[in-house]
């Protein structure tokens, strides 16, 4: 007959041998699973490589192509807008690269640049909205009226420097004096909305509106009103083109939010890859397009119809 001792040492050499047992398999769990681990991360390693190698022969593709239009610009570009008159304005998060690249494409094409000027971060603050919107109120021309329905503080500047710094697309012709067009950057100036050099700046046919990444524009918002003021620029001359990097067409950034606006995607070109040379060449054929009439959205983010122009504008 099994006494008690019997019985528990049995049982103790049961749950003895189960633990054993459990930590034999454990560690031959354990290995396979560490080596599994290992041959998981050796071929991660090698995609990585391989992405890595396909992402620097991108970019190698991509600076040669960069290379090859730079050296072609000139072929291009040159005379497209011979005789013909623009004004530059920049955002706050333009990039420096990139509107000096613009304004050596601009030269290159022969077109003649009155003014460059600079929005300031007043400019696109909406708690300056109110002091702006009296500013522009209390230079505005005799005899002339702001025609935007919008009280935004973007297109309500964007149509009296429109009005004072765009020729009239049916005569060409100025319509404001040199002092009320003084008057009216001195005074957006002096309230610290805009800057510029000691240039006097004249009356152009064409504008173009250099912005950044969106980043700053999706953040504060500000991507609306530099959108407006492009639009309503347009609204007072002969063409706009709205340009920046491939950010500003995503989200709220402002080349986003003219390609959502069937109204202003209608009149205003824009370009979103301003980073790369294509970029800055198309931003100029982009003006001879607004001169012939159409309207266009170039570049290399979802929302963009084609890298570049078709065809030379005629």
């Amino acid at each position: 007959m099994v006494s008690m001792r019997q019985h528990a040492i049995s049982i103790v050499g049961i749950f003895l041998a189960l633990a054993i047992g459990v930590v034999l398999g454990s560690q031959t769990l354990a290995a396979d699973l560490l080596s599994g681990l290992r041959a998981d991360k050796t071929d991660l390693r090698q995609q990585v490589d391989v992405l890595a190698e396909h992402n620097r022969q991108l970019t190698d593709e991509l600076t040669s192509a960069d290379r090859f239009i730079a050296g072609s610009s000139g072929r291009i570009l040159a005379g497209t807008l011979a005789d013909r008159s623009v004004v530059v304005f920049t955002t706050p998060d333009a990039d420096t690269g990139d509107v000096e690249g613009v304004t050596k494409a601009l030269e290159t094409s022969g077109v003649a640049v009155t003014g460059r000027i600079a929005l300031t971060d007043a400019f696109v603050d909406a708690a300056e909205g109110d002091r702006m919107r009296t500013a522009v109120t209390n230079v505005i021309p005799a005899g002339a009226q702001l025609r935007t329905g919008a009280l935004d503080q973007g297109s309500m500047a964007g149509d009296l420097l429109g009005l004072v710094l765009l020729l009239d697309p049916a005569d060409g012709q100025a319509r404001s004096t040199p002092e009320e067009l003084g008057l009216v950057v001195e005074t957006l100036r002096g309230g610290g909305f805009l800057a510029y050099g000691d240039t006097p700046v004249r009356p152009a046919q064409l504008a173009v509106v250099i912005t950044g990444n969106g980043a700053e524009s999706t953040e504060n918002g500000h991507g609306s009103d530099i959108a407006r003021f492009a639009g309503a620029l347009r609204g007072r001359g002969s063409g706009v083109v709205l340009a920046g990097r491939t950010g500003t067409a995503e989200g709220l950034g402002p080349v986003a939010v003219v390609r959502t606006d069937a109204a202003l995607a209608a009149q205003v070109t824009t370009v979103d890859n301003l980073d790369r040379e294509i970029g800055r060449v198309t931003t100029v054929l982009g003006l001879g397009e607004q001169l012939n009439g159409g309207a266009g959205r170039y570049g290399t983010g979802s929302t963009a119809t084609s890298l570049t122009l078709a065809a030379l504008p005629g």
